[in-house]
């Protein structure tokens, strides 16, 4: 007996660029509507999840449609809120010890901030944390592992990763390899240890969120907006993060690489 040969669109030839253009276009799009309402908190936490559930919608249909696919198993139904959750956990410890570490060895300064500003961030949070993933995880890392395997599409996806980061204002070399080490990597790992997107989502999510939302630091190079609290760390760069924000201390990397080692060592890495 013979099986069907199976009809590829005339699109899934060119699946990776139209998946990379497309998943970039949803991104830009989510950080331009997040600033036309970023004086609106409330409307910023709708438009937020808004973008976030519109751009996981675009991402499903364009990879049925250019990949040919029945089912987008990276973002499975089955185990959804369970992976979100397991992804806030690990996001709000790592972040939390990050951040008393820094209070234990530097000077912070803490302020009251916003309730309100917070909700605005948790909708900008969502829809970064969502857009980031679906493109730097569910395209260029997963195009990558099928093609060179687990380990270098990790190392590659997460250098790239780090790099985009050097577009925001106040970014630094160093702040931008440590991103690519402990978020890049981390993210990435995640995503191979669970072949599920929704664990780094919620990890993104909840490091990002409990970075400016709760403790009003700087995200990556970007500018400082008030949260629950407004924080301010002095001493040396290496310990407080500089401009960069926390995320370029050595504490972060140091608290990250804890969460990286417990995923990897579950993780069935595809080997080429």
């Amino acid at each position: 007996m013979t099986t069907p040969i199976e009809r590829k669109t005339p699109l899934h030839r060119f699946r990776v660029p139209v998946l990379l253009v497309g998943t970039a276009v949803l991104m830009i799009a989510a950080r331009g509507l997040d600033a036309l309402v970023s004086g609106v908190p409330v409307l910023r936490l709708l438009v937020g999840l808004g973008a976030a559930v519109g751009a996981i919608a675009g991402y499903t249909w364009l990879s049925r449609r250019v990949e040919d696919r029945t089912e987008v198993t990276e973002l499975p139904a089955a185990g959804r809120w369970r992976g979100l959750g397991r992804g806030v956990l690990i996001g709000v410890a790592t972040f939390l010890a990050t951040m008393l570490l820094a209070f234990l060895f530097t000077d912070a300064d803490v302020a009251s901030g916003s309730f309100w500003a917070c909700l605005g961030v948790a909708g900008s949070m969502a829809s970064v944390a969502v857009t980031e993933e679906l493109l730097f995880r569910g395209v260029v890392h997963r195009f990558l592992e099928q093609r060179i395997g687990s380990v270098i599409a990790i190392a590659v996806s997460s250098l790239i990763f780090g790099l985009t980061h050097l577009l925001n204002g106040n970014a630094t070399l160093w702040g931008t390899l440590a991103i690519a080490v402990e978020g890049g990597a981390l993210l990435a790992i995640a995503y191979t240890a669970t072949r599920s997107l929704w664990l780094p989502i919620g990890l993104h999510f909840a490091w990002n969120f409990t970075e400016s939302g709760v403790f009003g630091t700087a995200v990556s190079g970007a500018d400082s907006e008030p949260g629950l609290l407004r924080t301010v760390l002095s001493g040396p760069e290496v310990l407080t993060g500089g401009t960069f924000g926390p995320e370029a201390s050595l504490f972060a990397l140091l608290c990250c690489l804890v969460p990286a080692v417990w995923l990897v060592r579950r993780a069935k890495l595809v080997r080429r």
